[in-house]
Protein backbone atom coordinates (compact mmCIF):
# COMPACT_ATOMS: atom_id res chain seq x y z
CA UNK A 1 0.00 0.00 0.00
CA UNK A 2 1.54 3.33 -0.52
CA UNK A 3 0.51 6.32 1.32
CA UNK A 4 1.00 10.01 0.71
CA UNK A 5 1.56 11.83 3.98
CA UNK A 6 0.29 15.70 4.11
CA UNK A 7 1.07 18.20 6.81
CA UNK A 8 1.66 21.98 6.81
CA UNK A 9 1.81 22.88 10.63
CA UNK A 10 3.18 25.27 12.95
CA UNK A 11 7.24 25.25 14.19
CA UNK A 12 6.55 22.65 16.92
CA UNK A 13 3.53 21.07 18.51
CA UNK A 14 2.01 18.34 19.46
CA UNK A 15 0.42 17.58 16.67
CA UNK A 16 3.92 17.91 14.78
CA UNK A 17 5.43 15.68 16.91
CA UNK A 18 2.31 12.97 16.27
CA UNK A 19 2.71 13.82 12.57
CA UNK A 20 6.65 11.87 12.60
CA UNK A 21 5.40 9.22 15.30
CA UNK A 22 2.50 8.06 12.95
CA UNK A 23 5.02 8.05 9.73
CA UNK A 24 7.27 6.23 11.83
CA UNK A 25 4.93 3.81 13.11
CA UNK A 26 3.71 3.43 9.76
CA UNK A 27 6.91 2.41 8.22
CA UNK A 28 7.71 -0.16 10.77
CA UNK A 29 3.97 -1.82 9.00
CA UNK A 30 6.24 -2.05 5.64
CA UNK A 31 3.61 0.78 3.52
CA UNK A 32 5.25 2.87 1.19
CA UNK A 33 5.47 6.52 1.74
CA UNK A 34 5.82 10.54 0.50
CA UNK A 35 6.07 12.81 2.56
CA UNK A 36 5.16 16.39 1.81
CA UNK A 37 5.56 19.24 4.66
CA UNK A 38 7.02 22.23 5.54
CA UNK A 39 10.56 23.26 5.93
CA UNK A 40 10.09 24.98 9.40
CA UNK A 41 11.43 22.21 11.65
CA UNK A 42 14.73 20.87 10.68
CA UNK A 43 14.60 18.15 13.46
CA UNK A 44 11.21 16.94 12.00
CA UNK A 45 12.42 16.88 8.50
CA UNK A 46 15.67 14.83 9.59
CA UNK A 47 13.83 12.45 11.28
CA UNK A 48 11.63 11.41 8.66
CA UNK A 49 15.04 11.44 5.83
CA UNK A 50 16.64 9.05 8.44
CA UNK A 51 13.28 6.57 7.43
CA UNK A 52 14.92 6.90 3.80
CA UNK A 53 10.96 7.91 2.69
CA UNK A 54 10.97 10.65 0.04
CA UNK A 55 10.15 13.97 1.47
CA UNK A 56 9.22 16.99 -0.14
CA UNK A 57 8.90 20.59 0.88
CA UNK A 58 6.00 22.99 -0.20
CA UNK A 59 5.45 26.48 1.91
CA UNK A 60 1.50 26.08 2.24
CA UNK A 61 1.29 29.94 1.74
CA UNK A 62 -2.87 30.53 1.75
CA UNK A 63 -2.04 33.28 -0.27
CA UNK A 64 -0.39 31.90 -3.26
CA UNK A 65 -2.02 28.52 -2.91
CA UNK A 66 -1.27 27.12 -6.49
CA UNK A 67 2.47 26.50 -6.09
CA UNK A 68 1.86 23.86 -3.33
CA UNK A 69 -1.33 22.46 -4.99
CA UNK A 70 1.09 21.82 -8.08
CA UNK A 71 3.56 19.88 -5.73
CA UNK A 72 1.07 18.00 -4.59
CA UNK A 73 -0.65 16.77 -8.06
CA UNK A 74 2.62 16.01 -9.33
CA UNK A 75 3.66 13.79 -6.52
CA UNK A 76 0.29 12.04 -6.94
CA UNK A 77 0.75 11.40 -10.51
CA UNK A 78 4.16 10.05 -10.27
CA UNK A 79 4.03 8.26 -7.31
CA UNK A 80 0.26 6.52 -7.63
CA UNK A 81 -0.71 6.63 -3.87
CA UNK A 82 -3.40 4.30 -2.72
CA UNK A 83 -4.52 6.58 0.12
CA UNK A 84 -3.32 10.52 0.48
CA UNK A 85 -3.32 11.31 4.39
CA UNK A 86 -3.88 14.94 5.03
CA UNK A 87 -2.83 16.00 8.31
CA UNK A 88 -5.22 18.78 10.19
CA UNK A 89 -7.49 21.54 8.53
CA UNK A 90 -4.45 23.30 6.42
CA UNK A 91 -3.17 20.13 4.31
CA UNK A 92 -6.95 19.29 4.24
CA UNK A 93 -7.57 22.16 2.32
CA UNK A 94 -5.41 20.97 -0.65
CA UNK A 95 -6.88 17.70 -1.15
CA UNK A 96 -7.73 16.77 -4.77
CA UNK A 97 -9.87 14.14 -6.38
CA UNK A 98 -8.33 11.01 -8.37
CA UNK A 99 -8.08 7.25 -7.91
CA UNK A 100 -6.71 7.36 -4.26
CA UNK A 101 -8.76 7.74 -1.27
CA UNK A 102 -8.22 11.14 0.70
CA UNK A 103 -8.39 11.02 4.34
CA UNK A 104 -8.19 14.41 6.52
CA UNK A 105 -7.27 13.75 10.64
CA UNK A 106 -8.84 16.46 12.85
CA UNK A 107 -6.98 17.61 16.09
CA UNK A 108 -9.55 19.68 17.25
CA UNK A 109 -12.72 20.80 16.84
CA UNK A 110 -12.44 22.28 13.03
CA UNK A 111 -15.23 22.46 10.64
CA UNK A 112 -14.97 19.89 7.73
CA UNK A 113 -14.91 22.62 4.77
CA UNK A 114 -11.43 22.88 5.03
CA UNK A 115 -11.53 18.97 4.38
CA UNK A 116 -14.44 18.86 2.03
CA UNK A 117 -12.71 16.85 -0.81
CA UNK A 118 -11.99 14.30 1.97
CA UNK A 119 -13.17 11.13 1.47
CA UNK A 120 -12.71 10.35 5.12
CA UNK A 121 -12.78 11.67 8.36
CA UNK A 122 -10.52 10.98 11.26
CA UNK A 123 -11.04 12.57 14.73
CA UNK A 124 -7.58 12.23 17.63
CA UNK A 125 -11.01 10.89 19.85
CA UNK A 126 -14.42 10.49 19.98
CA UNK A 127 -15.33 13.76 20.79
CA UNK A 128 -14.10 14.95 18.22
CA UNK A 129 -15.52 12.33 15.78
CA UNK A 130 -19.08 12.90 17.14
CA UNK A 131 -18.31 16.74 16.53
CA UNK A 132 -17.96 16.04 12.60
CA UNK A 133 -20.79 13.98 12.37
CA UNK A 134 -22.72 17.11 14.35
CA UNK A 135 -21.33 19.11 11.58
CA UNK A 136 -22.93 17.07 8.75
CA UNK A 137 -20.71 14.40 7.58
CA UNK A 138 -22.16 10.71 7.41
CA UNK A 139 -20.91 8.83 10.64
CA UNK A 140 -19.85 5.71 8.49
CA UNK A 141 -17.10 8.40 6.85
CA UNK A 142 -15.82 9.00 10.34
CA UNK A 143 -13.40 6.74 12.37
CA UNK A 144 -11.50 7.37 15.84
CA UNK A 145 -7.31 7.38 15.90
CA UNK A 146 -5.67 7.83 18.87
CA UNK A 147 -2.78 8.94 19.02
CA UNK A 148 0.88 7.39 20.73
CA UNK A 149 3.89 7.79 22.33
CA UNK A 150 7.17 5.97 22.70
CA UNK A 151 10.08 7.01 25.00
CA UNK A 152 13.25 5.34 24.96
CA UNK A 153 15.12 5.32 28.51
CA UNK A 154 16.16 8.14 29.45
CA UNK A 155 18.41 10.11 32.07
CA UNK A 156 17.47 12.22 34.38
CA UNK A 157 18.84 15.89 33.83
CA UNK A 158 20.99 17.42 36.41
CA UNK A 159 18.63 19.22 38.60
CA UNK A 160 21.70 22.08 38.95
CA UNK A 161 21.54 22.89 35.45
CA UNK A 162 18.36 24.93 35.95
CA UNK A 163 18.93 25.47 39.72
CA UNK A 164 16.73 23.04 41.14
CA UNK A 165 17.67 21.54 44.31
CA UNK A 166 17.62 17.48 44.36
CA UNK A 167 15.50 17.33 47.44
CA UNK A 168 11.92 19.09 46.16
CA UNK A 169 9.02 17.95 44.35
CA UNK A 170 9.56 18.73 41.12
CA UNK A 171 6.41 19.85 39.01
CA UNK A 172 6.26 19.26 35.11
CA UNK A 173 4.36 21.55 32.48
CA UNK A 174 4.85 20.63 28.92
CA UNK A 175 2.97 23.42 26.99
CA UNK A 176 3.05 26.02 24.30
CA UNK A 177 2.70 29.38 26.41
CA UNK A 178 -0.52 30.40 24.99
CA UNK A 179 -3.95 31.78 26.93
CA UNK A 180 -5.81 28.39 26.47
CA UNK A 181 -2.81 26.45 27.90
CA UNK A 182 -3.79 27.61 31.79
CA UNK A 183 -0.44 28.46 32.58
CA UNK A 184 -1.32 31.89 34.34
CA UNK A 185 -3.52 29.77 36.60
CA UNK A 186 -0.48 27.19 37.45
CA UNK A 187 1.10 30.13 38.24
CA UNK A 188 -1.20 31.58 40.84
CA UNK A 189 -0.78 27.97 42.17
CA UNK A 190 2.18 27.82 42.94
CA UNK A 191 2.03 30.88 46.07
CA UNK A 192 -0.16 27.38 47.81
CA UNK A 193 2.43 24.67 46.82
CA UNK A 194 5.19 26.34 48.87
CA UNK A 195 7.46 22.83 49.09
CA UNK A 196 7.47 22.45 44.66
CA UNK A 197 9.71 23.55 41.79
CA UNK A 198 8.04 24.33 38.92
CA UNK A 199 9.45 23.55 34.96
CA UNK A 200 7.73 25.09 32.45
CA UNK A 201 9.28 23.63 28.85
CA UNK A 202 7.76 24.99 26.12
CA UNK A 203 7.53 28.88 24.02
CA UNK A 204 5.08 30.75 22.73
CA UNK A 205 3.03 34.16 23.16
CA UNK A 206 2.71 34.77 26.25
CA UNK A 207 6.67 34.06 27.58
CA UNK A 208 6.80 37.80 28.52
CA UNK A 209 3.62 38.01 30.27
CA UNK A 210 4.14 34.86 31.92
CA UNK A 211 7.51 35.35 33.52
CA UNK A 212 6.18 39.19 34.62
CA UNK A 213 3.45 37.40 36.34
CA UNK A 214 6.13 34.59 37.81
CA UNK A 215 8.00 37.95 39.63
CA UNK A 216 4.89 39.69 40.34
CA UNK A 217 4.24 36.71 42.45
CA UNK A 218 8.00 36.76 43.77
CA UNK A 219 8.23 32.72 42.51
CA UNK A 220 11.81 33.35 40.70
CA UNK A 221 13.29 31.43 43.47
CA UNK A 222 11.15 28.15 42.63
CA UNK A 223 9.77 28.51 38.29
CA UNK A 224 12.03 27.94 35.82
CA UNK A 225 11.13 28.49 31.95
CA UNK A 226 13.02 26.65 30.22
CA UNK A 227 11.74 27.20 26.41
CA UNK A 228 11.10 24.31 23.59
CA UNK A 229 13.23 21.11 24.32
CA UNK A 230 13.37 18.19 21.89
CA UNK A 231 14.50 16.15 25.56
CA UNK A 232 10.76 15.49 26.62
CA UNK A 233 12.00 11.87 27.72
CA UNK A 234 14.73 13.49 30.05
CA UNK A 235 12.44 16.17 31.20
CA UNK A 236 10.06 13.91 32.32
CA UNK A 237 12.42 10.95 34.19
CA UNK A 238 13.32 14.07 36.48
CA UNK A 239 10.22 15.68 36.99
CA UNK A 240 7.98 13.84 40.08
CA UNK A 241 4.27 15.20 38.62
CA UNK A 242 3.06 16.41 35.32
CA UNK A 243 0.83 19.51 35.71
CA UNK A 244 -1.58 20.03 32.48
CA UNK A 245 -4.05 23.08 33.55
CA UNK A 246 -5.10 23.33 30.34
CA UNK A 247 -8.47 25.21 29.38
CA UNK A 248 -9.21 23.71 26.25
CA UNK A 249 -7.59 20.10 24.71
CA UNK A 250 -8.91 18.26 22.08
CA UNK A 251 -7.16 15.84 23.32
CA UNK A 252 -3.41 16.32 25.20
CA UNK A 253 -1.32 14.11 24.58
CA UNK A 254 1.20 14.94 27.83
CA UNK A 255 -1.67 12.49 29.30
CA UNK A 256 -0.21 9.19 27.71
CA UNK A 257 3.21 11.08 27.71
CA UNK A 258 3.07 11.14 31.47
CA UNK A 259 1.43 7.58 31.56
CA UNK A 260 4.23 5.82 29.31
CA UNK A 261 6.99 7.29 31.58
CA UNK A 262 5.10 6.04 34.88
CA UNK A 263 4.66 9.58 35.75
CA UNK A 264 1.50 10.91 38.25
CA UNK A 265 -0.80 13.07 36.37
CA UNK A 266 -3.04 16.50 37.14
CA UNK A 267 -5.34 17.57 34.73
CA UNK A 268 -7.86 20.30 34.09
CA UNK A 269 -11.14 19.18 33.01
CA UNK A 270 -11.39 20.03 29.11
CA UNK A 271 -12.39 18.33 26.73
CA UNK A 272 -10.16 15.86 25.73
CA UNK A 273 -8.20 15.39 29.57
CA UNK A 274 -11.77 14.48 31.20
CA UNK A 275 -12.72 11.52 28.57
CA UNK A 276 -10.05 9.64 28.94
CA UNK A 277 -8.60 10.42 32.89
CA UNK A 278 -10.04 9.17 35.32
CA UNK A 279 -10.19 10.62 38.47
CA UNK A 280 -7.64 9.16 41.38
CA UNK A 281 -7.24 6.17 39.03
CA UNK A 282 -5.16 7.05 36.67
CA UNK A 283 -4.71 10.86 37.31
CA UNK A 284 -6.39 13.68 38.87
CA UNK A 285 -9.30 16.20 37.61
CA UNK A 286 -9.42 19.89 38.90
CA UNK A 287 -11.74 22.18 37.38
CA UNK A 288 -11.03 24.23 34.59
CA UNK A 289 -9.41 28.01 36.38
CA UNK A 290 -9.73 26.64 39.87
CA UNK A 291 -5.92 27.28 41.32
CA UNK A 292 -7.07 26.48 44.67
CA UNK A 293 -8.41 23.25 43.63
CA UNK A 294 -4.78 22.71 41.59
CA UNK A 295 -3.00 23.55 44.40
CA UNK A 296 -5.29 21.32 47.08
CA UNK A 297 -4.64 18.29 44.27
CA UNK A 298 -0.93 18.54 43.78
CA UNK A 299 0.07 18.86 47.41
CA UNK A 300 -2.46 15.88 48.06
CA UNK A 301 -0.26 14.19 45.29
CA UNK A 302 2.81 15.12 46.69
CA UNK A 303 1.99 14.13 50.20
CA UNK A 304 0.66 10.66 49.33
CA UNK A 305 3.02 8.35 48.20
CA UNK A 306 0.24 5.35 47.54
CA UNK A 307 -2.02 7.90 45.40
CA UNK A 308 0.88 8.58 43.28
CA UNK A 309 2.00 4.88 43.53
CA UNK A 310 -1.64 3.96 42.37
CA UNK A 311 -1.81 6.37 39.92
CA UNK A 312 1.47 5.86 38.09
CA UNK A 313 0.61 2.02 37.74
CA UNK A 314 -2.90 2.49 36.55
CA UNK A 315 -1.69 5.07 33.73
CA UNK A 316 0.75 2.50 32.48
CA UNK A 317 -2.11 0.08 31.70
CA UNK A 318 -4.39 2.73 30.08
CA UNK A 319 -0.92 3.52 28.28
CA UNK A 320 -0.37 -0.48 27.24
CA UNK A 321 -4.00 -0.83 26.27
CA UNK A 322 -5.02 2.08 24.54
CA UNK A 323 -2.18 4.01 23.55
CA UNK A 324 1.55 2.10 22.89
CA UNK A 325 3.41 2.21 19.06
CA UNK A 326 1.87 -1.14 18.81
CA UNK A 327 -1.74 -0.51 19.63
CA UNK A 328 -1.35 2.43 17.28
CA UNK A 329 0.03 0.20 14.17
CA UNK A 330 -2.99 -2.17 14.63
CA UNK A 331 -5.48 0.72 14.65
CA UNK A 332 -3.56 2.23 11.45
CA UNK A 333 -3.99 -0.74 9.52
CA UNK A 334 -7.71 -0.97 10.15
CA UNK A 335 -8.01 2.33 9.12
CA UNK A 336 -5.78 1.83 5.87
CA UNK A 337 -7.31 -1.37 5.09
CA UNK A 338 -11.00 -0.19 5.37
CA UNK A 339 -10.98 2.99 3.42
CA UNK A 340 -8.29 1.69 0.56
CA UNK A 341 -9.84 2.00 -3.05
CA UNK A 342 -10.95 -1.60 -4.15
Amino acid sequence: MKILQIMAGADVGGAETFFVDAIKAIDEIGYEQNVITRANNKLKIQEIKNLNIPLQTASFNKHIKWLTAQKIKKNIATFQPDIVHHFLGRAGSYAVNGDHTNIGWYGGYYKPDRFSNCDYHVAVTQDVADHIVRQGIDAKNVFVLHIYAEFEPATAIDRAQFDTPDDVPLLLALSRLHPVKGLDILLEAMNKIPDAYLWIAGSGELEHELKAQMKALNLQERVRFLGWRDDREALLETADIVVFPSRHESFGAVVIESWATKKPIIAAKAQGPKAYVQHEQNGLLVEIDDVDGLAQATNRLIQDTDLRSNLVINGRNAYDQGFSKEVFKKNITDLYTQVKPK
